[in-house]
């Protein structure tokens, strides 16, 4: 598997477990309020990371670490996935998936395979301001699929929305009823950086009282409702 970042040690990417974080090259979506610019449009410029190397370090540390986060770009592109997930499984370490959701098949597989113990899913915008949230990619039909696959699962799992530039409260009301009954949904707040479309890092976004007060309204849709790096 193609591996172009680390995160020795992270405490926040992995819900209640102490993980190392992979990040894996590009993606078949072009989200302009999307923070890893290169590991999407320039992965040949980072420097590649041994699998092996990873997994000497996860041994290394295993007295520490619990899980592993497989984040990227997309990682249910990297046709390795499957075999890194299983060696991570082998070594006891608990496994979390952040997608897209653009690969329904993919995550399904994985979770038929018992290789997921927790899947992170961004649900970008309402189905209408899809086009415009991915960048022109996404069909609004795959990740509807995915949605309905982690419902119906019993693996662990969260929604989660980035409150980019363009959202407003009802953006996220509609959003909340699309995943009417989930067991969570957790609204993270945007923040400027290195972004496929730097523009966004001047505009006018949801923050403070007023995103408080979106979550409030969103939360009587879902079972539990969560606001991060606010």
């Amino acid at each position: 598997m193609e591996i172009k970042g680390l995160q020795q040690t992270s405490l926040i990417d992995y819900p209640g477990v102490i993980c190392a974080t992979v990040f894996t090259p590009g993606c078949n979506l072009r989200c302009p309020f999307c923070h890893n610019r290169d590991l999407v449009l320039h992965p040949e410029r980072l420097a590649m990371i041994p699998v092996g190397e990873v997994f000497a370090l996860l041994q290394k540390r295993a007295h520490l670490l619990e899980g592993i986060c497989v984040t990227g770009g997309e990682p249910t592109l990297q046709p390795a996935l499957e075999d890194f997930l299983h060696q991570a499984k082998s070594l006891g370490l608990k496994t979390k998936l952040d997608t897209n959701g653009t690969r329904p098949d993919t995550v399904l597989d994985l979770l038929q395979k018992g290789l997921l113990d927790y899947v992170a899913l961004d649900v970008k915008s309402p189905p209408e301001k899809y086009f415009y949230a991915s960048g022109g990619l996404a069909e609004i039909d795959a990740v509807l699929a995915t949605v309905s696959i982690l419902r119906h699962s019993s693996i662990d799992h969260e929604f989660r929305t980035t409150v980019i530039p363009g959202l407003r409260r009802e953006d996220l009301m509609e959003i909340a009823r699309l995943l009417r009954g989930a067991r969570r949904y957790v609204l993270q707040s945007f923040r400027p950086g290195t972004l496929i479309f730097p523009r966004l890092n001047t505009k006018a976004v949801l923050r403070g009282k007023n995103l408080q007060e979106a979550a409030e309204a969103c939360r009587p849709f879902v079972q539990e409702l969560k606001l991060r790096g606010v």
